[in-house]
């Protein structure tokens, strides 16, 4: 396959910015869309050119870190995938594809297409733990869990936190996240004890680091690799209003 790529180019955070076309020959229809970026990158080391940056960790799909997105898509244009597992014989020869790191206030660009997500990091810090003193591995079934719950709580902790839903939000916000993270403890027996406490600090601090706000478009779980349902963010919002309501 022969394609053109034209990927955003940015030195730093200060940089402003712009979008560089590139030529790429030759590339197997069973690439990677990241292996095909390692060709390109290869070929403007050779030509004395800075190579174009992008994030990556696994290349498996379970880490999220190859956050980018593609022809107007978080993680591209197959559903239900991370970008390293989107395969080049999901385009055409001679296609012209977009690339773009993710857009968000609480994201800021590094260089090129990598982005730094560490404010999702800090949601998690404000209330994603418990602190039930675990010891050692309990028996089997020791503490009795619903199925319904325990399914809908793995579920949730399918999560892996890439930031494509936030990509994917007009509003910026991280909502599905952060709706993940409170219930797939608040779900279980071991995340009660700070069931409300959590929701509350949590989302604050979600606000505080400049996520925009949740107006339930949905365009989050389309794009999600993990398939993490809307109806979570009903579930959070629901704690919320009931923690809320204890305070008063």
């Amino acid at each position: 396959m022969d394609i053109q790529v034209r990927v955003w180019r940015q030195q730093d955070s200060s940089d402003k910015g712009r979008m560089e076309t590139y030529d790429v020959k030759d590339i197997s229809p069973d690439a990677s869309f990241l292996e095909m970026l390692d060709v390109l990158n290869e070929k403007l080391i050779l030509d004395g050119d800075d190579p174009i940056a992008f994030d990556h960790d696994c290349r498996e799909g379970i880490c999220g870190a190859c956050s980018m997105v593609i022809d107007g898509v978080a993680h591209g244009p197959e559903k239900a995938t991370t970008a390293c597992q989107l395969h080049m014989r999901h385009f055409k020869d001679g296609d012209k594809i977009d690339v773009e790191p993710w857009r968000a206030a609480a994201f800021p660009v590094i260089k090129d297409l990598v982005v730094n997500r560490g404010n999702l990091d800090k949601i998690i810090a404000a209330g994603g733990y418990i602190t039930a003193p675990t010891g050692a591995a309990p028996e089997a079934h020791a503490t009795p869990v619903p199925k319904k719950d325990a399914d809908l709580a793995f579920e949730a902790a399918t999560c892996i936190g890439c930031g494509a839903c936030v990509a994917a939000c007009p509003n910026g916000s991280a909502m599905l996240f952060t709706a993940a993270k409170v219930a797939h403890l608040g779900l279980m027996p071991q995340g009660q004890p700070e069931r409300d406490t959590r929701v509350l600090d949590m989302l604050q601090a979600q606000d505080d680091a400049g996520f925009g706000g949740c107006t339930n478009m949905g365009e989050c779980s389309q794009v999600c690799p993990k398939g993490i349902p809307l109806t979570l963010i009903g579930r959070l919002n629901s704690d919320y209003r009931k923690a809320l309501r204890k305070q008063i």
